[in-house]
C-alpha cells in the first residue's frame, strides 16, 4: 500500500474521499465543469513531480459527430483514425496539422459483437500469418502520420498470441508502438511487447462506455484519481453518435485538471518514457 508524502493515511483515504464527494455533489449537464473543478479543489494530491494525461479519441475516419470539435480542442490529444473510410486519410492530416499525435485504430475481431461495427480490413483469427501481415501493413499506409497503433474492438485478438505476435512484429518494422485499449482483461499484449522489447502502455480508463454526460464526468475523476496516484493516465472516448457529449464535457473539464497542474500530452509521449534501449524501430509512416 501507497502512502501520501508526510502522511500517515493511506493512499486509499483519497479515493474515499474523492468518490464521498463526488456523489454528495452530483454534475448535472449544465453544472459539469464548475462541479468537477470544485470537486477536484477539495481533493489532496499525492506529491508528484508532474502529472501527464493522454486522452485517445476513437473511431475518427467516417466523418461522425464530434469530430471537429475533437480536432479544435485547446490541449494535445490522440487521435487514433480506422482505416478505409471516407474520411480516413483527411481526419489524419488535420489531426497532425493541429498539432494532435495519429494512430491506426485497427479493426480487430471481438469475442462478442456485431461484425458489421468492425468495418473494413479488419483482422480476424483464422487469417494465415500473411494475411494478418498484410492487412496490418495496408492499414498503416492508409492512415497518414500514424505513430502507433490501438485496437478497434478486438478482445479475441488481443488474447490470441499468434496473431497479437504478428502485429507486433510488424509495428516494430515500422517504427510504430501498440497501445492496448484493455477491451480483454487477458490480454496477452503486455506479454508480449516485454518479450519483444517494446514499450507498454495501456488504457486505463473508459471516458463514455455509458453515454451520459453525469457518466462521462464521474470517469474523468477516475482519470484525476489514477493522476493523483501514479502521475500518468491513458483514458479513451469516442467520436460517434454520442461524440458531442464527449467532446462537451472533456473541454469543460480542461481548466479543471490543467488547476491542479496536469500537462495533456500525446500517447507517444508516455510511450517515449518506456521506450527500451535495445529497440531499433524502422522509418515508420510519416507521410508528405
Amino acid at each position: 500500500m501507497r502512502y501520501i508524502k508526510g502522511r500517515r493515511k493511506p493512499l486509499r483515504v483519497c479515493s474515499i474521499v474523492l468518490l464521498t464527494l463526488f456523489w454528495c455533489y452530483p454534475i448535472s449537464a449544465s453544472a459539469a465543469p464548475r462541479s468537477l473543478d470544485n470537486v477536484l479543489a477539495r481533493t489532496v494530491a499525492v506529491e508528484v513531480k508532474e502529472q501527464k494525461l493522454a486522452v485517445i479519441i476513437d473511431d475518427l475516419g467516417n466523418g461522425m459527430k464530434g469530430t471537429e470539435e475533437i480536432m479544435m480542442m485547446p490541449v494535445k490529444l490522440t487521435v487514433a483514425v480506422m482505416p478505409f473510410l471516407p474520411t480516413t486519410e483527411a481526419d489524419a492530416r488535420r489531426a497532425h496539422e493541429q498539432g494532435h499525435d495519429v494512430i491506426l485504430h485497427l479493426p480487430m475481431e471481438p469475442k462478442q459483437g456485431n461484425p458489421k461495427w468492425l468495418g473494413p480490413g479488419a483482422i480476424l483469427s483464422n487469417m494465415t500469418d500473411q494475411d494478418v501481415r498484410q492487412r496490418v501493413e495496408a492499414a498503416i499506409d492508409n492512415v497518414p502520420f500514424a505513430v502507433g497503433i490501438n485496437n478497434h474492438m478486438g478482445s479475441k485478438i488481443t488474447g490470441d498470441e499468434r496473431v497479437m505476435s504478428i502485429i507486433l512484429d510488424v509495428c516494430r518494422e515500422r517504427g510504430l508502438f501498440f497501445i492496448d485499449s484493455r477491451t480483454n482483461y487477458r490480454s496477452v499484449v503486455s506479454k508480449l511487447s516485454g518479450l519483444k522489447g517494446m514499450p507498454e502502455v495501456h488504457n486505463h480508463i473508459f471516458l463514455d462506455d455509458v453515454h451520459t454526460e453525469r457518466h462521462i464526468s464521474g470517469q474523468l475523476l477516475k482519470v484525476q484519481e489514477q493522476l493523483m496516484q501514479e502521475g500518468r493516465c491513458v483514458t479513451i472516448g469516442h467520436v460517434g453518435v454520442h461524440g458531442l457529449k464527449t467532446a462537451s464535457v472533456l473541454k469543460q473539464s480542461i481548466p479543471a485538471f490543467q488547476k491542479q497542474g496536469v500537462t495533456f500530452v500525446g500517447v507517444s509521449d508516455l510511450v517515449a518514457e518506456k521506450e527500451s534501449p535495445g529497440l531499433s524501430p524502422g522509418p515508420g509512416v510519416i507521410l508528405p
